[in-house]
């Protein structure tokens, strides 16, 4: 019996109704346990990645109520910091052998280098297993969509690391949006301050002993394989194209997210972009990616602007020095024809201009969610989708990842959805790159 079915069978005797079928919006947030499943039943995580944002998934989700039976690590000093914490966890440095040979596990968080999340998520789905997987959800776009059919094939409970989705500076954005409070929307801008790390460099040519402990092959996985460099490991992997999506890949699913959700975006579009330093092996020093949305439905088309590496739209008028600086990591603003929103997506949307004087905030719709991770967690257990599951966050990470695809052939390109593909050669060549021998994506059959 595979673990999925060994957990359902646990819980059996817990259920005493069918869940009803709700409409997609509250399936996504409703709050709280589901009904017929008990609120203590524990489900056993596995997580693949254990330092930086792996020992925040780790709390987040022990926090939550997840039992944490396994850790799985290619560096064996973050494995042992972290089985000091979670004692009873088996301890694994191949994922893929983990998987095979722990049987308990019934969901996996994929925490690791962009290159690895969708041979990682894939190989936990084909087995059963739900699975959480940070952002984006994957180096390429192909990989996206792929994830997205398998998670339905195999019937799985997923959610993308995008925290910001759950939290209510977020939901109140795409709240007054959605509820008209600026009226009908056709520009978007946004923002970061990434990159944090070096973009726009070569591949380094130093080549020193690999750090004890760790072992590199693991690390390179999916990647052609090249020498070890503190240039890649621990944390500046994010500006090679190899390993990492760049500053828009990091933060593009956060920020994005936004309009995303508010004004029901993705799909076909036309994206540009003009970007300052890129090379074959790395990202840009900075960037601008304009997304072209045609109208959809009621809505009209969508100009949506995204600035990195020290771009920046100008300061809207209205919004304080503070409230500027605050926006830096990561800023929205929203440009209808009744009014302009703009400030920290994380934070309560700052009304500016005539709007301002009378503005009065619509009612609020979207429910408060019961936690990112408890989304999950509770989806695993039978219940409502979770947030950021790949259905929603699949067509996010393409539209994201459809910025980068722009700024690596310096050519606009035209999206065509249900074709996967675009009008330019050279982009095409780049919606799935070839692996590794040993490294493949599992099959979706499997």
């Amino acid at each position: 019996m595979s673990p999925r079915k060994s957990m359902s069978s646990r819980r059996e005797f817990l259920v005493a109704t069918s869940v009803g079928v709700a409409s997609l919006e509250t399936a996504r947030l409703v709050r709280g346990v589901p009904a017929g499943y008990s609120a203590n039943e524990k489900v056993n995580v596995a997580q693949i990645g254990v330092t930086g944002k792996g020992s925040a998934d780790l709390k987040g989700v022990s926090d939550a109520g997840g039992n944490i039976v396994a850790l799985c690590d290619v560096d064996e000093k973050h494995l042992a910091s972290a089985a000091r914490q979670y004692t009873t966890a088996r301890q694994h440095t191949d994922f893929r052998k983990m998987l095979d040979a722990q049987k308990d596990i019934d969901a996996v968080v994929v925490t690791i280098p962009d290159h690895q999340h969708a041979v990682a998520a894939m190989a936990a789905m084909v087995r059963g297993k739900h699975v959480y997987c940070q952002k984006p959800l994957t180096h390429d776009i192909s990989e996206a969509r792929m994830l997205r059919d398998a998670a339905r094939k195999h019937k799985v409970a997923t959610q993308m690391g995008n925290q910001g989705h759950a939290g209510e500076g977020l939901r109140t954005w795409v709240d007054w949006v959605k509820n008209g409070a600026v009226g009908n929307v056709r520009e978007v801008h946004l923002w970061t301050n990434r990159p944090i790390w070096p973009q726009g460099v070569e591949r380094p040519t130093d080549s020193p002993p690999v750090p004890a402990g760790l072992n590199w092959d693991l690390w390179v996985g999916t990647a052609p394989m090249r020498p070890f460099s503190p240039a890649y490991h621990p944390f500046k992997w994010r500006g090679f194209w190899d390993f990492g999506t760049g500053a828009l890949g990091d933060m593009g699913c956060h920020i994005i997210d936004v309009p995303f959700w508010a004004l029901d975006l993705g799909g076909n579009c036309k994206v540009e972009a003009e970007s300052d330093g890129q090379t074959p092996e790395s990202g840009p020093k900075s960037s601008i990616v304009t997304w072209h949305f045609p109208a959809k439905g009621k809505r009209p088309a969508v100009v949506m602007k995204w600035y990195d590496g020290g771009k920046m739209p100008p300061q809207p008028a209205g919004l304080s020095d503070q409230q500027w600086k605050d926006a830096k990591e990561g800023g929205v603003m929203f440009v209808g024809d009744q009014g302009t929103i703009a400030g920290s997506r994380a934070k309560l949307p700052v009304v500016l201009g005539e709007l301002g004087k009378d503005f009065k905030a619509p009612e609020r719709t979207i429910p408060k969610s019961p936690g990112h991770y408890v989304e999950w967690l509770n989806a695993c257990k039978g219940g409502p989708a979770a947030g950021t599951n790949f259905d929603y966050s699949g067509p996010l990470t393409e539209t994201v990842l459809l910025g980068n695809l722009a700024i690596r052939v310096n050519q606009p390109i035209e999206w065509d959805s249900e074709k996967m593909k675009t009008n330019v050669a050279e982009a095409n060549a780049l919606l799935r790159r070839e692996y590794r021998k040993g490294w493949e994506l599992e099959p979706l059959s499997a």
